[in-house]
Formats: structure tokens, C-alpha cells, sequence
């Protein structure tokens, strides 16, 4: 038995931790509780020396003093204040005028709110349960399909994992032991391309089964103007000259002068230019009262503003490397401060609740990963990460097969424990396999993000569902505008709704596999170097004059060489005869 243990402890210690997972056991506590528990059953065996669990104050002193955790509390405060200020509501009340008129125009808007607020807030339950406030009633009284309607708005809420800035990827970065901004610019694109593929399914839908998402009527759209039209086309001039605003900058300023920058620093700055642009016209119509701009285009501009400046000075900063990560979290969290106070929504009992429950989300992080660290601990002094690194390198397909395993085993891992836990758990475990394999772990993170985002989406366990049903009708109820009775929505209409999402996000996983360039194309471009050609060159002494005076420059400096030698070795100090220095002096002799 005893030598059974010793041989297995390994694969014995990860089997337990699942166990106490399942029995309920909270995450961080359980973690500790093995990681102690085997580290003693590992020194009854003889396995690990009873000093090693002296290493837990250091181990858990460095989950404290660590930089990158910072950024944490800031981007939730952040995500906190904008969600009380009232700007969803604005964005997703002037978007869904924008996209009314067309057929699945409410579910194009969610989308594209959601991942303003993914990019904003950086909290899913935030994003998911003001989308369900807000939308999900406007999508019902209007015909919605009620599977399509909550999937849409789970799975938009969802963009806040993989849109910087995400908590999940500074986790990640921390874990893999990467820079965040490098992480944030690799999940840029992916990002964007996710909500693509989401847009994509709703023209699916609405041209095979119009009937699930139609337009809005006329009655509805309330932002006209004065002759009954709908103001669209001073809209679609303004944005043409904001884009080739954008697009001349993009062609002179880097194909021209910069074509090394870096993908996200171009879409960011091209975008600032292109708003900007939109942003001083704008103004200038409304300052001197020219009435070139329709009610809609006025709109539009003055609400998407503020959250696409605030996108440019938290994500802005980091792609240009003006800031670090937690800078431009901490510059956020006072750009959502300003935001709420412009808007009157900044209050005592908004701030307290803001800190309170960024308290609770901070202090749960540090626990989990003191939990983890107390864990890993014990795990590596047992050479768990050498079993679980033979268990992963032995498998067929290479790096193929290392990729195609692992997100089989994050996805299924994904039904049972949220991303957190998941960062914590498995990423320090697989991370440096994926580096022996010669993955780059930025790839590779990023990778991991887009497929975690499924723990949120997984029936019956997603989070995001949780947070949708519990906004959703449960009864049915009479509408205050059409004075219609409306049908609740079943909880098993939100599952089957999130199904088609959490197909595209796998589909997502696999597009990132095949096309590397998506995430890789979002970072800086950097100067490859030939080791072979490098010259070290010396220059060659010069003589010194006669008559020269000793104690120039160089003298200084070999003296301070023999001072420093005879600090550390005694007479080691003197040079050796031979080598241009004076013979070693003989050490003073002790009487006796």
C-alpha cells in the first residue's frame, strides 16, 4: 500500500481535489485543504521534507506583492459604476432605434452594446443582467423568439471575457506568467471576430426564420424627423467622413511612414481619429446651430462617445504602451467616475455598493489563489507537473494533439467549475507543457480565454444563463406600452437559446487553431536576430604615454576590481602574477 502511494500520489492528489470539488467544498478552501493534507501524508512517507511547507509564508507573501493583481479591483470598480450610470440603457436604447428598421435589428444591437460594454466594463454579470433589464422586454413585445432573444443577450455578455479589458485575461497573463498588455493585444481581434461570427448567426436567422426576429414598427421608432423621415442619410454621411478621416490616417501616417506598428495600435488610434473626427462635427453643428445633423445622427454620436473615449483612454494607453495594465484600470475607474457624475448618477450609496461588492470579487480572487499556491506547492514537490507533463507530451499529433486534448478537457471541465477556477486549477498545470511544446503562451492564453468563456454558456451550469433567469419574466405578464399579455420565458427556452452560441464559440476555437495570424496579428511585430552574425568588438588598449600619471579611468576601476575581490575572498584580491598586476601580498602573520 505504502509503495502504491508513493508511486501514485500525483494522479492520487489531483483525484482528490476533483472529489472535494464536487462534494461542494469551497474552491479556495479546498485547494488549501489538499495541498496541506498530502504535503503531510508526502513527509509520513518520506516523499518531501518537513521545511517545505516553510516556504508557504513566501509563497503566499508573493501572492500579495504581486503588481498584476491590482488591475483586478480597478477594471471591476470600473465595470461596477458604468453599469449603475445609466449608459447601457442610453446605448442600448439609441442603437436599437438605429438597427429597428431592420429585420433582427434588436438582437445586432444587443450585440454591438455587448461589446461596447465588454470593452468598457469588463464584467460579464454586469453586461448580462443590464442587457436583460433593458432588451429583453423591447425584444418580447415585439415578437422575439425567446430562445433567440436570451441567447443573444447570455452570449453578448459573455464578450466581457475575451474583450480587453477582461479579468480573465489578467488572470491568464499572471498565471502563464506573460504581460497583460501583450494579452490584451492578442485578444483584441479574436474578440471583434467573435462578435462577428454572432452578428453573422442573426442574418442567419432572420432570413430563414424572419418570423423569430422582425423589425421594428414604425410606431416604435421614435427618433424621426420633423417631415416623418428617418434621418439616416445625414447618419451615413457623417460616418463616411469620420471613415475617410480614419482611413487617410491609416494609409499616410503607418502604410507610409510606420508600416512596423503593431495591428491594435493601428485599429485603435484609426478609430480614435475616425470618432474624433465624427465627434468636432458634431459640435460644431449643435455650437452654431447649423442643422446639418439629423436627430438620430445627434444622437448617436453624442451617446457613443463617451464610452469609445473611455475604451481609448483604458485600452488606448495600454496598446501604446503609455500605460501598464493597472494605470489604465486606474484611469478608468476615473473616467467611470466622471462619467456617473456627468450624468447625475454618482452617488454615496452608488460608491458604497460599487466598493463593497469590488471587495467581495478581489478578496475572492486572493483567497482562490493562496488556495492555489498552497496547493501547487505540495503538487510540485511531488512532481505532480512532471506526471501531468509525461501525461501530456506522450500524446499523439504533437502540438495538435496537446491543443485538441486540452480544450477538450477545458470544455468539459467548464460544465462543473467557472473560469476562475479554471485559471487557477488547470492553466498552472498545462502552461508549461504548451512552453516545452514551443507554443507561445500569449497564443495560448488567449486561446484558453475564448474557450472558458464557455463555463459561462454551458447548460445547465453557465453563469450567464443564472444571471439572465434571474432578470428574465418568470410569469406572464401585461406589457405597459402595447397592453398585450406576454408569456414568460421557460428556463429551458434560455438553455436551448445559449446551445447555437456555444457552437460558434468552439467554432472560434478552432478558427484561432487554424489561423494563428488572429491573435498573433494583434502584436507588435518583433526584430528577428541572427545569433550568427553577432560581433563583439574590443577596442584596443592604448599605450600610455610616458611619463603619464597612474591613476586615470582605468586604474580607478582596477582598483575598485580588487577591493571588491578582497571583500569577497580574502587575498583572492590580488591579481595574478603574470596578468600585469603586482604579486600578491603575503597575509599578516598571527603570533602564537
Amino acid at each position: 500500500m505504502t509503495a502504491f502511494l508513493i508511486e501514485n500520489i500525483a494522479p492520487l492528489m489531483f483525484a482528490a481535489l476533483v472529489i472535494v470539488l464536487l462534494i461542494g467544498y469551497p474552491v479556495a478552501f479546498s485547494l488549501a485543504a489538499v495541498g496541506i493534507a498530502f504535503g503531510l501524508l508526502g513527509i509520513e512517507l518520506g516523499l518531501l521534507q518537513p521545511t517545505l511547507l516553510q516556504a508557504l509564508p513566501e509563497r503566499i507573501w508573493g501572492v500579495m506583492s504581486n503588481d498584476t493583481l491590482l488591475a483586478v479591483p480597478f477594471f471591476t470598480f470600473m465595470g461596477l459604476i458604468l453599469e449603475r450610470s445609466g449608459m447601457a440603457e442610453d446605448l442600448l436604447d439609441t442603437i436599437g432605434q438605429l438597427f429597428g428598421p431592420i429585420r433582427g435589428g434588436l438582437a445586432y444591437a444587443v450585440i454591438f452594446v455587448g461589446a461596447l460594454l465588454a470593452a468598457t466594463t469588463g464584467v460579464v454579470a454586469a453586461s448580462v443582467i443590464s442587457m436583460g433589464l433593458i432588451s429583453l422586454p423591447i425584444m418580447l413585445r415585439y415578437g422575439y423568439d425567446r430562445r433567440l432573444a436570451s441567447g443573444v443577450i447570455a452570449a453578448s455578455g459573455t464578450l466581457a471575457q475575451i474583450i480587453p479589458p477582461s479579468l480573465v485575461l489578467i488572470i491568464m497573463a499572471d498565471q502563464l506568467g506573460r504581460s497583460v498588455g501583450d494579452m490584451y493585444a492578442g485578444a483584441f481581434i479574436p474578440g471583434l471576430t467573435l462578435a462577428a461570427l454572432y452578428a453573422t448567426f442573426v442574418i442567419g436567422v432572420s432570413i430563414v426564420r424572419p418570423g423569430w426576429a422582425p423589425a421594428l414598427p414604425a410606431e416604435a421608432r421614435t427618433l424621426r424627423e420633423p417631415d416623418g423621415s428617418s434621418g439616416n442619410r445625414s447618419l451615413l454621411a457623417l460616418t463616411i467622413i469620420s471613415a475617410a478621416a480614419a482611413t487617410a490616417y491609416w494609409q499616410i501616417y503607418y502604410n507610409k511612414y510606420n508600416p512596423e506598428t503593431a495591428t491594435d495600435e493601428r485599429i485603435v488610434l484609426t478609430m480614435a481619429v475616425g470618432i474624433g473626427t465624427a465627434f468636432l462635427l458634431a459640435v460644431v453643428n449643435k455650437l452654431l446651430k447649423l442643422g446639418l445633423l439629423s436627430k438620430i445622427a445627434e444622437r448617436v454620436t453624442f451617446v457613443l462617445i463617451p464610452p469609445l473615449a473611455l475604451i481609448f483612454l483604458v485600452l488606448g494607453t495600454i496598446f501604446l504602451g503609455v500605460a501598464t495594465p493597472t494605470e489604465g484600470g486606474a484611469m478608468g475607474a476615473t473616467g467611470a467616475l466622471i462619467m456617473a457624475l456627468a450624468r447625475r448618477r454618482l452617488s454615496i450609496s452608488l460608491l458604497k455598493q460599487a466598493m463593497n461588492t469590488t471587495a467581495k470579487l478581489s478578496t475572492f480572487v486572493v483567497f482562490i489563489l493562496v488556495g492555489a499556491r498552497v496547493f501547487s506547492l505540495t503538487f510540485y514537490g511531488v512532481n505532480g507537473h512532471v506526471w501531468v507533463e509525461h501525461l501530456l507530451t506522450s500524446l499523439p499529433g504533437g502540438q495538435l494533439g496537446f491543443l485538441i486534448v486540452v480544450n477538450i478537457l477545458i470544455f468539459v471541465l467548464a460544465f462543473f467549475l467557472d473560469f476562475f477556477e479554471l485559471s487557477f486549477i488547470v492553466v498552472p498545470l498545462i502552461g508549461p507543457v504548451a512552453d516545452k511544446l514551443g507554443i507561445d503562451l500569449i497564443w495560448f492564453g488567449v486561446l484558453l480565454g475564448v474557450n472558458m468563456q464557455t463555463s459561462f454558456m454551458h447548460p445547465p451550469f453557465g453563469f450567464a444563463l443564472f444571471y439572465l433567469r434571474s432578470v428574465a419574466p418568470s410569469k406572464e405578464y401585461t406589457d405597459r406600452i402595447t397592453g398585450r399579455r406576454v408569456a414568460p420565458v421557460g428556463t429551458g427556452q434560455i438553455y436551448w437559446g445559449a446551445v447555437p452560441f456555444v457552437v460558434i464559440q468552439v467554432l472560434m476555437v478552432g478558427l484561432i487553431i487554424a489561423f494563428p495570424n488572429l491573435v498573433s496579428g494583434g502584436l507588435a511585430t518583433k526584430e528577428k536576430v541572427d545569433i550568427k552574425n553577432i560581433q563583439i568588438e574590443i577596442p584596443a588598449e592604448e599605450s600610455a604615454p610616458p611619463g603619464a600619471t597612474p591613476g586615470g579611468p582605468a586604474d580607478e576601476q582596477e582598483d575598485a576590481e580588487k577591493a571588491l575581490e578582497r571583500s569577497m575572498g580574502g587575498e583572492k584580491g590580488s591579481e595574478a602574477p603574470g596578468q600585469g598586476g603586482a604579486a600578491p601580498e603575503k597575509p599578516p602573520e598571527t603570533k602564537k
